[in-house]
Protein backbone atom coordinates (compact mmCIF):
# COMPACT_ATOMS: atom_id res chain seq x y z
CA UNK A 1 0.00 0.00 0.00
CA UNK A 2 1.75 3.63 -1.24
CA UNK A 3 0.23 7.40 0.40
CA UNK A 4 -0.84 9.72 -2.44
CA UNK A 5 -0.83 12.98 -2.15
CA UNK A 6 -3.72 15.00 -4.14
CA UNK A 7 -3.79 18.74 -4.22
CA UNK A 8 -7.08 20.65 -5.43
CA UNK A 9 -7.43 23.95 -6.51
CA UNK A 10 -10.48 26.56 -6.37
CA UNK A 11 -10.25 30.21 -5.27
CA UNK A 12 -8.58 30.98 -2.15
CA UNK A 13 -8.20 27.82 -1.17
CA UNK A 14 -6.32 24.29 -1.90
CA UNK A 15 -7.79 21.45 -0.20
CA UNK A 16 -5.17 18.61 0.67
CA UNK A 17 -5.99 15.21 0.93
CA UNK A 18 -3.76 12.43 1.62
CA UNK A 19 -4.86 8.69 0.11
CA UNK A 20 -4.11 5.23 1.09
CA UNK A 21 -5.59 3.01 -1.67
CA UNK A 22 -8.21 5.74 -2.37
CA UNK A 23 -9.52 6.18 1.37
CA UNK A 24 -8.88 9.51 2.75
CA UNK A 25 -5.92 9.71 5.48
CA UNK A 26 -5.25 13.20 6.04
CA UNK A 27 -6.93 16.21 5.16
CA UNK A 28 -5.85 19.70 4.97
CA UNK A 29 -7.18 23.26 3.53
CA UNK A 30 -4.82 25.68 2.29
CA UNK A 31 -5.70 29.10 1.99
CA UNK A 32 -2.71 30.93 0.85
CA UNK A 33 -3.48 34.49 1.60
CA UNK A 34 -4.83 33.70 4.99
CA UNK A 35 -2.05 31.56 6.65
CA UNK A 36 -2.74 30.13 10.77
CA UNK A 37 0.78 30.98 11.60
CA UNK A 38 1.43 28.27 13.52
CA UNK A 39 5.89 27.88 12.92
CA UNK A 40 5.74 31.28 11.93
CA UNK A 41 8.94 33.10 13.91
CA UNK A 42 8.73 36.74 15.06
CA UNK A 43 10.87 39.58 16.66
CA UNK A 44 7.79 40.81 18.58
CA UNK A 45 7.42 43.37 21.60
CA UNK A 46 6.21 42.27 25.08
CA UNK A 47 3.09 44.28 26.26
CA UNK A 48 1.87 42.99 29.55
CA UNK A 49 3.13 39.69 31.89
CA UNK A 50 -0.13 37.92 33.54
CA UNK A 51 1.24 36.64 36.73
CA UNK A 52 -2.22 35.24 37.39
CA UNK A 53 -2.05 33.68 34.12
CA UNK A 54 1.10 32.47 33.85
CA UNK A 55 2.74 34.08 31.12
CA UNK A 56 2.93 37.02 29.42
CA UNK A 57 1.43 38.75 26.05
CA UNK A 58 3.54 39.38 23.33
CA UNK A 59 2.00 42.05 20.38
CA UNK A 60 3.32 40.70 16.99
CA UNK A 61 3.60 42.58 14.08
CA UNK A 62 1.06 42.71 11.68
CA UNK A 63 -1.66 40.69 13.95
CA UNK A 64 -4.67 41.73 15.25
CA UNK A 65 -4.46 39.57 18.73
CA UNK A 66 -1.36 39.48 21.05
CA UNK A 67 -0.09 36.25 21.45
CA UNK A 68 0.15 34.56 24.82
CA UNK A 69 3.84 33.26 25.68
CA UNK A 70 3.41 30.93 28.96
CA UNK A 71 6.16 31.45 31.54
CA UNK A 72 7.47 28.16 31.25
CA UNK A 73 8.87 28.19 27.71
CA UNK A 74 12.02 29.78 30.22
CA UNK A 75 12.61 33.41 28.86
CA UNK A 76 12.30 34.32 32.44
CA UNK A 77 11.36 37.66 33.52
CA UNK A 78 10.10 39.98 31.29
CA UNK A 79 9.66 43.56 30.78
CA UNK A 80 7.26 45.66 28.80
CA UNK A 81 8.69 46.98 25.87
CA UNK A 82 11.63 44.17 25.40
CA UNK A 83 11.76 42.41 22.32
CA UNK A 84 11.41 38.60 22.50
CA UNK A 85 12.47 35.89 19.90
CA UNK A 86 8.82 33.71 19.76
CA UNK A 87 6.93 31.29 17.14
CA UNK A 88 3.48 30.14 16.94
CA UNK A 89 2.62 26.94 18.29
CA UNK A 90 -0.73 26.96 18.20
CA UNK A 91 -3.24 29.08 15.97
CA UNK A 92 -5.92 31.53 16.77
CA UNK A 93 -8.84 29.29 17.25
CA UNK A 94 -12.42 29.03 19.69
CA UNK A 95 -11.58 32.46 20.04
CA UNK A 96 -8.97 32.71 21.59
CA UNK A 97 -5.39 34.17 20.62
CA UNK A 98 -1.89 32.78 19.03
CA UNK A 99 0.05 30.38 21.72
CA UNK A 100 3.74 31.49 21.59
CA UNK A 101 6.57 29.63 21.76
CA UNK A 102 10.76 30.13 22.38
CA UNK A 103 11.98 26.82 22.50
CA UNK A 104 13.99 25.27 19.70
CA UNK A 105 14.54 28.14 17.34
CA UNK A 106 16.95 28.05 14.44
CA UNK A 107 20.38 29.80 15.11
CA UNK A 108 20.61 31.25 11.31
CA UNK A 109 17.91 33.87 12.11
CA UNK A 110 17.78 37.46 10.65
CA UNK A 111 19.53 40.13 12.83
CA UNK A 112 18.24 43.12 13.67
CA UNK A 113 16.29 45.07 17.20
CA UNK A 114 12.97 45.65 15.30
CA UNK A 115 9.62 43.80 15.77
CA UNK A 116 9.10 41.95 12.57
CA UNK A 117 8.46 38.83 10.98
CA UNK A 118 11.54 36.40 10.21
CA UNK A 119 10.22 33.58 8.93
CA UNK A 120 6.98 31.79 7.64
CA UNK A 121 5.89 28.19 8.88
CA UNK A 122 5.33 25.71 6.42
CA UNK A 123 2.34 25.72 4.76
CA UNK A 124 -0.17 22.52 5.21
CA UNK A 125 0.97 20.93 1.92
CA UNK A 126 4.68 21.16 2.83
CA UNK A 127 3.75 19.16 6.62
CA UNK A 128 2.09 16.40 4.80
CA UNK A 129 4.96 16.07 2.23
CA UNK A 130 7.30 15.84 5.19
CA UNK A 131 5.05 13.32 6.96
CA UNK A 132 4.67 11.33 3.80
CA UNK A 133 8.06 11.43 2.14
CA UNK A 134 8.01 8.92 -0.97
CA UNK A 135 4.21 9.94 -1.33
CA UNK A 136 3.62 11.54 -5.03
CA UNK A 137 2.16 14.55 -5.14
CA UNK A 138 -1.04 15.44 -7.55
CA UNK A 139 -1.81 19.24 -8.65
CA UNK A 140 -4.34 20.08 -11.18
CA UNK A 141 -3.25 23.64 -10.83
CA UNK A 142 0.54 24.85 -11.98
CA UNK A 143 0.20 27.70 -9.94
CA UNK A 144 0.69 25.47 -6.66
CA UNK A 145 4.10 24.79 -7.72
CA UNK A 146 4.90 28.49 -7.67
CA UNK A 147 3.56 28.22 -3.78
CA UNK A 148 6.00 25.26 -2.98
CA UNK A 149 9.70 24.65 -2.09
CA UNK A 150 12.19 23.34 -4.97
CA UNK A 151 13.14 20.82 -3.35
CA UNK A 152 9.37 19.50 -3.65
CA UNK A 153 9.05 19.91 -7.43
CA UNK A 154 9.85 16.43 -8.35
CA UNK A 155 7.76 14.97 -6.78
CA UNK A 156 5.19 16.89 -8.33
CA UNK A 157 2.83 15.52 -11.59
CA UNK A 158 -0.32 17.27 -13.00
CA UNK A 159 -3.46 15.99 -13.64
CA UNK A 160 -6.52 17.78 -14.88
CA UNK A 161 -8.31 17.07 -11.36
CA UNK A 162 -6.55 15.90 -8.55
CA UNK A 163 -9.84 14.75 -7.24
CA UNK A 164 -11.73 11.93 -8.39
CA UNK A 165 -15.19 11.86 -7.75
CA UNK A 166 -14.72 9.71 -5.13
CA UNK A 167 -12.14 11.61 -3.06
CA UNK A 168 -14.57 14.89 -3.62
CA UNK A 169 -17.10 13.30 -2.07
CA UNK A 170 -15.06 12.06 0.94
CA UNK A 171 -14.10 15.76 1.34
CA UNK A 172 -17.27 17.10 0.58
CA UNK A 173 -18.73 14.55 3.66
CA UNK A 174 -15.94 16.02 6.03
CA UNK A 175 -18.43 19.20 6.26
CA UNK A 176 -21.59 17.64 6.92
CA UNK A 177 -22.38 16.78 10.89
CA UNK A 178 -23.24 13.34 9.98
CA UNK A 179 -20.86 10.71 9.68
CA UNK A 180 -21.62 6.86 8.54
CA UNK A 181 -19.70 4.28 9.67
CA UNK A 182 -18.74 0.70 9.30
CA UNK A 183 -21.66 -1.90 10.03
CA UNK A 184 -24.59 0.16 9.27
CA UNK A 185 -23.40 2.38 12.24
CA UNK A 186 -23.43 6.15 11.83
CA UNK A 187 -22.39 9.44 14.34
CA UNK A 188 -22.90 12.80 14.58
CA UNK A 189 -20.50 15.42 15.84
CA UNK A 190 -21.42 18.31 17.55
CA UNK A 191 -18.83 21.02 18.46
CA UNK A 192 -19.40 23.49 20.62
CA UNK A 193 -17.29 26.07 23.04
CA UNK A 194 -16.30 24.07 25.97
CA UNK A 195 -15.88 20.31 23.85
CA UNK A 196 -16.62 17.80 20.86
CA UNK A 197 -19.94 15.97 21.83
CA UNK A 198 -19.96 12.61 19.48
CA UNK A 199 -22.88 10.14 20.10
CA UNK A 200 -22.89 6.87 17.80
CA UNK A 201 -25.54 5.58 16.74
CA UNK A 202 -26.44 1.75 16.28
CA UNK A 203 -29.01 1.61 13.50
CA UNK A 204 -29.34 -1.47 11.59
CA UNK A 205 -25.98 -2.76 12.82
CA UNK A 206 -27.18 -5.53 15.05
CA UNK A 207 -30.50 -6.04 13.18
CA UNK A 208 -29.27 -8.95 11.55
CA UNK A 209 -26.82 -10.15 14.17
CA UNK A 210 -27.63 -13.36 15.84
CA UNK A 211 -25.38 -13.29 19.06
CA UNK A 212 -26.43 -11.73 21.82
CA UNK A 213 -27.69 -7.94 21.97
CA UNK A 214 -24.70 -7.11 24.34
CA UNK A 215 -22.50 -9.12 22.48
CA UNK A 216 -23.11 -7.66 18.87
CA UNK A 217 -23.53 -4.04 20.19
CA UNK A 218 -19.84 -4.37 21.53
CA UNK A 219 -18.21 -6.34 18.21
CA UNK A 220 -20.87 -3.33 16.15
CA UNK A 221 -18.66 -0.40 18.22
CA UNK A 222 -15.80 -2.42 18.30
CA UNK A 223 -15.64 -2.17 14.51
CA UNK A 224 -17.00 1.53 14.01
CA UNK A 225 -14.47 2.97 16.05
CA UNK A 226 -11.27 3.52 13.95
CA UNK A 227 -13.43 4.94 11.59
CA UNK A 228 -14.81 7.74 14.06
CA UNK A 229 -11.03 8.11 15.52
CA UNK A 230 -9.94 9.11 11.53
CA UNK A 231 -12.58 11.27 11.42
CA UNK A 232 -10.71 13.10 14.70
CA UNK A 233 -8.16 13.62 12.02
CA UNK A 234 -9.35 14.38 8.91
CA UNK A 235 -11.62 17.11 10.60
CA UNK A 236 -9.11 18.29 13.04
CA UNK A 237 -11.37 17.75 16.03
CA UNK A 238 -9.48 19.01 18.88
CA UNK A 239 -9.61 19.78 23.04
CA UNK A 240 -12.22 18.05 24.89
CA UNK A 241 -13.88 15.27 23.09
CA UNK A 242 -16.46 12.97 24.37
CA UNK A 243 -18.02 10.00 22.83
CA UNK A 244 -21.33 8.34 23.92
CA UNK A 245 -20.54 4.71 21.87
CA UNK A 246 -24.13 3.18 20.87
CA UNK A 247 -26.26 0.79 23.00
CA UNK A 248 -23.84 -0.95 25.68
CA UNK A 249 -24.45 -1.07 29.39
CA UNK A 250 -21.84 1.43 31.14
CA UNK A 251 -20.11 -1.79 32.59
CA UNK A 252 -19.13 -3.28 29.07
CA UNK A 253 -18.08 -0.27 27.92
CA UNK A 254 -14.34 0.10 29.40
CA UNK A 255 -13.14 -2.57 27.41
CA UNK A 256 -13.50 -0.67 24.11
CA UNK A 257 -10.56 1.32 25.48
CA UNK A 258 -7.82 -1.08 24.22
CA UNK A 259 -9.26 -0.36 21.02
CA UNK A 260 -10.14 3.14 21.00
CA UNK A 261 -6.05 3.49 22.13
CA UNK A 262 -4.49 1.61 19.99
CA UNK A 263 -6.24 3.61 16.93
CA UNK A 264 -4.99 7.01 18.79
CA UNK A 265 -1.24 5.98 18.42
CA UNK A 266 -1.51 6.33 14.73
CA UNK A 267 -2.61 9.94 15.26
CA UNK A 268 0.69 12.65 14.68
CA UNK A 269 -0.76 14.81 17.21
CA UNK A 270 -0.57 12.04 20.21
CA UNK A 271 -4.16 12.57 21.66
CA UNK A 272 -4.59 10.68 25.06
CA UNK A 273 -7.93 8.49 25.84
CA UNK A 274 -9.04 9.03 29.43
CA UNK A 275 -11.01 6.39 29.91
CA UNK A 276 -15.05 6.33 30.18
CA UNK A 277 -16.85 8.88 32.68
CA UNK A 278 -19.38 7.70 34.82
CA UNK A 279 -21.76 8.32 32.84
CA UNK A 280 -20.00 5.76 30.18
CA UNK A 281 -18.81 8.46 28.15
CA UNK A 282 -15.24 7.89 26.49
CA UNK A 283 -12.83 11.11 27.21
CA UNK A 284 -10.26 12.01 24.72
CA UNK A 285 -8.02 15.13 24.43
CA UNK A 286 -6.50 15.81 21.23
CA UNK A 287 -4.00 18.90 21.57
CA UNK A 288 -5.17 22.32 19.80
CA UNK A 289 -2.84 23.35 16.79
CA UNK A 290 -4.21 24.36 13.67
CA UNK A 291 -8.26 25.32 13.47
CA UNK A 292 -10.66 22.44 13.46
CA UNK A 293 -12.23 22.33 9.56
CA UNK A 294 -15.44 23.22 10.90
CA UNK A 295 -14.32 26.68 12.21
CA UNK A 296 -12.68 27.28 8.50
CA UNK A 297 -15.89 25.67 6.99
CA UNK A 298 -18.27 28.32 8.74
CA UNK A 299 -16.27 31.50 8.79
CA UNK A 300 -17.40 34.05 6.20
CA UNK A 301 -14.72 33.62 4.45
CA UNK A 302 -14.78 30.00 4.70
CA UNK A 303 -18.52 30.34 3.36
CA UNK A 304 -17.81 32.30 0.86
CA UNK A 305 -14.68 30.25 -1.02
CA UNK A 306 -17.29 27.65 -0.64
CA UNK A 307 -19.81 29.36 -2.72
CA UNK A 308 -16.70 30.52 -5.12
CA UNK A 309 -15.33 26.28 -5.34
CA UNK A 310 -19.15 25.84 -6.58
CA UNK A 311 -19.13 28.74 -9.21
CA UNK A 312 -15.60 27.18 -10.69
CA UNK A 313 -16.97 23.45 -10.87
CA UNK A 314 -20.00 25.10 -12.41
CA UNK A 315 -17.55 27.25 -15.26
CA UNK A 316 -14.46 24.67 -15.01
CA UNK A 317 -14.27 23.09 -18.28
CA UNK A 318 -16.76 25.14 -20.26
CA UNK A 319 -15.85 27.65 -23.22
CA UNK A 320 -15.16 31.23 -22.02
CA UNK A 321 -17.88 33.66 -24.11
CA UNK A 322 -16.52 37.04 -22.72
CA UNK A 323 -19.14 37.78 -20.10
CA UNK A 324 -17.54 38.31 -16.55
CA UNK A 325 -19.39 36.62 -13.78
CA UNK A 326 -20.94 38.78 -11.63
CA UNK A 327 -21.32 38.89 -7.71
CA UNK A 328 -23.76 40.92 -5.90
CA UNK A 329 -22.65 41.77 -2.72
CA UNK A 330 -23.38 43.19 0.64
CA UNK A 331 -20.95 45.97 1.89
CA UNK A 332 -18.68 43.51 4.04
CA UNK A 333 -18.39 41.01 1.13
CA UNK A 334 -17.38 43.62 -1.37
CA UNK A 335 -15.03 44.68 1.44
CA UNK A 336 -13.83 41.05 1.47
CA UNK A 337 -13.55 40.64 -1.81
CA UNK A 338 -10.89 43.51 -1.97
CA UNK A 339 -8.87 42.38 1.07
CA UNK A 340 -8.21 39.03 -1.10
CA UNK A 341 -8.31 40.18 -4.63
CA UNK A 342 -6.56 36.86 -5.07
CA UNK A 343 -9.50 35.19 -4.95
CA UNK A 344 -10.62 36.54 -8.47
CA UNK A 345 -7.42 36.37 -9.80
CA UNK A 346 -7.60 32.52 -9.00
CA UNK A 347 -11.00 32.09 -10.44
CA UNK A 348 -9.82 34.24 -13.83
CA UNK A 349 -7.02 31.27 -14.21
CA UNK A 350 -9.12 28.40 -12.66
CA UNK A 351 -12.00 28.99 -15.45
CA UNK A 352 -11.33 31.70 -18.05
CA UNK A 353 -13.82 33.56 -16.85
CA UNK A 354 -13.66 37.36 -15.39
CA UNK A 355 -15.44 37.66 -12.21
CA UNK A 356 -16.40 40.69 -10.95
CA UNK A 357 -18.12 41.63 -7.92
CA UNK A 358 -20.24 44.46 -7.49
CA UNK A 359 -21.87 46.43 -4.50
CA UNK A 360 -25.26 46.33 -4.19
CA UNK A 361 -26.94 48.48 -1.42
CA UNK A 362 -30.18 45.70 -1.50
CA UNK A 363 -27.75 42.96 0.11
CA UNK A 364 -27.34 42.82 3.92
CA UNK A 365 -23.67 43.70 4.97
CA UNK A 366 -22.89 39.69 4.80
CA UNK A 367 -24.89 38.91 1.33
CA UNK A 368 -24.29 38.07 -1.75
CA UNK A 369 -25.35 36.25 -5.05
CA UNK A 370 -24.08 35.12 -8.16
CA UNK A 371 -25.89 36.82 -11.07
CA UNK A 372 -26.57 35.40 -14.57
Amino acid sequence: MSARICASSSPGEIRIAVTLDGLMQEFALWRPDMPDGVGDIYRARVSAHAPALGGTFVTLPGQEQAGFLPDSEGLGPLTQGQTVLVTITRSAQGGKGVRLGARNLPPDLPGGADPRLLRRGPTPLERLAARYPDAPIVIDDAAIATLLPASLHPRLSRASSAFDSDLRAQADALEEAAVPLPGGMSASITPTPALVAIDMDGGTATSMDRRPKQTAQFAANRDALPDLMRQLRLRNLSGAIVVDVAGLAIRKRRALGDTIETVLRDDPLRPRFLGFTALGLAEIVRPRVHPPLHELFHSREGRMLHALRGQMQAYRGMPPNGQPVRLACGHAIMQMMQDHPAWAEDFMRLTGRVLAPVADTALPAHGWRFEP
